[in-house]
């Protein structure tokens, strides 16, 4: 079998689970690691096994590596993603592909002019739960969509997380942190979007860190963080979405609710790979679990460059695409132009609904 060899920047908390799981993957050969902080590029290499842990310069003048995944913090995506480019590397970036349109559009013409590959997380629509919900649409388990409902609310992550300041900075929020799962699943499972109205508020101008290193430091909110729209589909279903950090008392609402000429169906958290998937049929009384039918419903984080090296190696489409990643990009930041501007924001990009899964990259 063909392999691909591929390198990871980015050594922090998510990078663990990429380490473990790309590993899984007969097709794929984890070469290297790097981080601008060498000692932590050294613990991850030697906790899971990667043959080198070095600099970024050294990773990506090694001519063997193909692929870069790229796990910096958000703010950093773009420069990181096109200096890969420019070292002949194709490209994966953790979530969101870029803090701003313009920035993602240079990765995608970058990537463009050297004739190379962009795929960007999320790649949980791929798992199990999600693509169940993909094929009972696509069988008309629930008739004609009409409408959507998604809703991320939550406190915050400054109770959490060591580090949370970012999130609350330009780039950050709730919609640009957890909107490309809930965005990047209604489009897979609705198809692209044509244009979008949006209301944002900061509730809390200033937080307070509760999690250790560092309790008891106060953030400046540079960023809206609770973000409402409306979403107008290009096939004609009408949705709403809504992101929060600021529901310190929590929230019983669905992640992802699709209704249909014939029935309801409720999709699981799209930060998630398994279920559960409900489906509530016309003239039914309650809803009812539809057993899963694909693989991958573990936390599957890898996935999406299982998928793109293949093609990379074999030819063909791969999913969790940059031209996806993009289109999802625009509507997150035009959520927030439409509030700023009162008015509707019309997408300018669109995308091909990614294929619905039917392929095990493990065997």
């Amino acid at each position: 079998m063909k392999k691909l060899k591929i390198g990871i920047i980015g050594c922090g908390n998510i990078s663990s689970i990429y380490l473990e799981n790309c590993q899984k993957f007969p097709h794929l050969e984890l070469a290297a690691c790097a981080d601008l902080d060498i000692q932590r590029a050294q613990s991850q290499a030697e906790t899971f096994g990667v043959p080198k842990a070095c600099s970024v310069d050294e990773l990506l003048s090694d001519p063997e590596i193909k692929l870069i995944i790229n796990l910096t913090i958000p703010k950093a995506h773009a420069a990181v993603c096109i200096q890969a480019l420019e070292a002949g590397k194709h490209v994966y970036t953790e979530k969101p592909l870029a803090v701003t349109r313009e920035d993602g559009k240079q990765i995608l013409e970058t990537a463009k002019k050297r004739n190379l590959l962009v795929g960007s997380a999320p790649d949980t629509f791929l798992g199990a739960g999600i693509q169940t919900a993909i094929h009972l649409i696509e069988q008309g388990e629930i008739g004609v969509p009409i409408g959507a409902s998604a809703f991320m609310i939550c406190r915050g992550h400054e109770h959490w997380h060591p580090d949370p300041a970012f999130y609350y900075e330009i780039g950050g929020g709730p919609m640009f942190d957890m909107g490309p799962y809930y965005l990047t699943a209604l489009v897979a499972l609705l198809g692209p979007i044509k244009r979008i109205s949006g209301f944002t508020s900061i509730s809390y101008p200033e937080r307070t860190i509760l999690s250790k290193p560092k309790a008891g430091t106060r953030i400046e909110v540079l960023t809206p963080t609770h973000i409402s729209g409306v979403i107008d589909f290009a096939s004609g279903v009408i949705g709403s979405i809504t992101t929060s950090f600021d529901a310190f008392g929590g929230t019983s609402l669905p992640p992802i609710e699709i209704n249909g000429s014939e029935g309801t169906l409720l999709v699981p958290d799209p930060n998630t790979f398994g279920g559960p998937v409900q489906i509530r049929k016309r003239d039914e009384n309650e809803f009812k679990d539809v057993p899963l039918s694909y693989g991958y419903a573990q936390n599957s984080r890898g996935l999406g460059v299982a998928d793109m090296a293949k093609a990379i190696l074999e030819g063909g489409n791969f999913r969790a695409n940059g031209e996806l990643a993009y289109h999802v990009l625009e509507a997150m930041q035009g959520f927030h132009d439409s509030s700023d501007n009162g008015r509707h924001y019309i997408m300018e990009s669109t995308c091909v609904r990614p294929e619905s899964v039917t392929f095990e990259l493990h065997k």
